[in-house]
């Protein structure tokens, strides 16, 4: 009993010392932004909660620890008639939220992303820069909103980043291209090594004790191999079939609970919150799928049977198409806006000490907010190990479920 109850003090420790790291690396890096728009204008500028949480959730080229210590990922860029760009992104000598205080070459880091400084005046070679602002400006008849890189009082406009619209909805299309390390890369690399030195833990485990219980870290993964396979790929996809597809759902599950978990840490990335990730996870899977599908599938799809050809032609085809397109759709969107909600609910929980203290003007206020901001922070971050959990296993049941009806026989 000494020692359950030891334990559970313990995670309780954990998870509040956990707390405090998180909550504290947040609330630096509020102060820090706001610091930085003093010092970039001349007025003071209003805090702006949905632009942080943005930033916050975005995919960084340097990977913040705490305070203005940054560390430092590669930067590798490509720009027609300049050519390679290659060097460590610590020469931006970020700051203030990432963002960099000298440019390399027409590059600079705002908000811990590299853009690139689209006048060709500005000069190249390492120049020192005064801060970033925003600003509006009219194209193809619309108003958008850009921004600019302050060096001497001089506003120069910074390349729009390309965005998967190829600028019809109102993204841009850069004029260069950007094969750098990201802090997402850096966290998938690290979520691959880590499993694999898990697995081969295993594998060696099974190898040692053959015939006998497992034991170790053989013990930890066994039951969850087991539940996946138990309830998730024998009842959707049968018995006689699912060997084929367990492995890719094992990896799915794990792949994606390991991101999950490790993005709860402040310093790591917001791999499953990037659109772009769970965009390629679900293409990969409704690829598998289709090109799993057997006769009977691709006859309900294209060409029902025992149904009139005028209901097919008009309802039944084109929605089973369109149905094709929706599931990794739906795939993709989930996973998405459950861990991107989970951090910009945190980040906005944080932000309540900045709105309940005017931006420093209450004291009072900022001590309200903070306690609020923690408590419920601690609250967030309980639910969102929930939610690390519920979403790899929800991914890997509909995947499971698309393999059963792409491979189930017909009935007649």
């Amino acid at each position: 009993m000494k020692k359950i109850h030891f334990f559970k003090v313990l995670m309780l420790a954990l998870f509040v010392s956990f707390g405090v790291v998180g909550f504290a690396q947040h609330g630096e890096e509020h102060q820090a932004e706001e610091h930085a728009g003093k010092e970039a204008n001349s007025h003071e500028e209003e805090f702006n909660l949905a632009e942080e949480a943005l930033a916050h959730i975005a995919n960084a080229n340097a990977i913040h620890v705490f305070g203005d210590f940054y560390i430092p990922l590669p930067a590798i860029l490509y720009a027609p008639g300049h050519g390679w760009t290659t060097f460590l992104t610590s020469k931006f000598d970020a700051h203030h939220h990432g963002n960099g205080e000298k440019a390399i070459d027409h590059y600079v880091m705002k908000h811990g992303v590299i853009h690139r400084i689209a006048d060709e005046s500005f000069p190249y070679g390492e120049v020192n820069i005064d801060g970033f602002t925003h600003g509006k400006i009219e194209k193809d008849g619309q108003e958008k909103e850009v921004a600019y890189a302050v060096v001497d009082g001089k506003n120069y406009l910074l390349d729009e980043k390309t965005t998967l619209d190829g600028g019809m909805l109102g993204g841009g299309k850069t004029s260069y291209m950007d094969f750098s390390l990201t802090k997402g890369a850096v966290t998938m690399l690290l979520v691959l090594l880590l499993f694999f030195w898990l697995f081969r833990a295993v594998a060696k485990g099974y190898e040692k004790n053959e015939g006998k219980a497992p034991s170790g870290v053989q013990s930890l993964m066994e039951p969850v191999i087991l539940f996946i396979r138990d309830e998730v790929a024998i009842p959707f996809i049968g018995e006689k079939k699912y060997e084929k597809y367990f492995p890719f759902l094992l990896s799915l599950f794990f792949f994606i609970l390991g991101l999950n978990l490790i993005g709860q840490f402040p310093i790591a990335g917001n791999v499953t919150g990037n659109f772009s990730f769970t965009m390629v996870l679900a293409i990969i899977t409704a690829l598998y799928v289709n090109f799993s599908g057997n006769k009977n599938y691709w006859e309900h799809v294209l060409w029902m049977p025992g149904v009139p050809s005028v209901l097919k032609v008009l309802i039944l085809t084109p929605v089973e198409i369109l149905g094709v397109f929706i599931k990794p759709f739906t795939l993709m969107l989930r996973l998405f806006a459950n861990i991107a909600a989970g951090h910009i609910v945190l980040v906005a929980f944080v932000g309540l000490i900045f709105i309940f203290g005017h931006s420093g003007e209450s004291v009072g206020g900022a001590v309200g907010g903070t306690v609020m901001a923690y408590l419920l922070s601690l609250f967030m971050m309980a639910v969102e190990l929930l939610v690390a959990f519920v979403q790899a296993f929800v991914f890997t049941l509909l995947a499971a479920a698309y393999f059963g009806a792409a491979t189930e026989e017909a009935h007649h």
